[in-house]
């Protein structure tokens, strides 16, 4: 029996540079695009001296686009919620950067708190709100971007599409 590690007869893969692939430049899997939010998110000066907070609605920033997609930075004061809706033809990855959020959906309510993802596929329709007593940052990716975000009455219920409109 050898009592060799793979460690010791390979080597570290990590020291073989030209074995490892390199960084795609944009992001093209669910993966990579949590991968990308997940790497904004640990990078505040990215983003935080952007955050402002209104009062009357809820604030938004496109912070980044590539090839098919987007990146946005959202603010949440206590009470200001999306309204029940989905996001059309896109798909998304929501990032928790500050504070708590609460998702609704039609199978249930959860607390996103800070550093919490939640991957969604077109047509996904939930509601987020901040309903706790402090401010919250979310970073939303849509693959592709956000061009629609239909509004439901009811989870069950036909939307309404609102020309223009970004949200979680």
């Amino acid at each position: 029996m050898n009592s060799d590690s793979d460690l010791q007869i390979a080597g570290d893969i990590l020291e073989v540079t030209h074995l490892l692939q390199t960084p795609r430049e944009h992001p093209a899997t669910v993966a990579e695009f949590v991968g990308l939010a997940r790497s904004l998110a640990e990078d505040r000066s990215q983003w935080e001296h952007l955050v402002r907070y209104d009062a009357t609605t809820r604030w938004y920033h496109r912070l980044r686009t590539g090839p098919g997609y987007e990146v946005w930075l959202l603010s949440w004061v206590p009470g200001q919620g999306s309204g029940l809706h989905d996001h059309g033809r896109s798909s998304g990855v929501l990032t928790v950067l500050d504070g708590t959020l609460t998702e609704r959906t039609e199978r249930g309510t959860r607390a996103l708190r800070a550093g919490a993802q939640r991957v969604f596929a077109p047509g996904y329709v939930h509601e987020v709100v901040n309903d706790a007593l402090e401010p919250a940052v979310s970073l939303h990716v849509y693959y592709p971007g956000l061009t629609e975000m239909p509004m439901h009455t009811a989870p069950h219920c036909e939307a309404r599409a609102l020309p223009g409109a970004v949200t979680a």
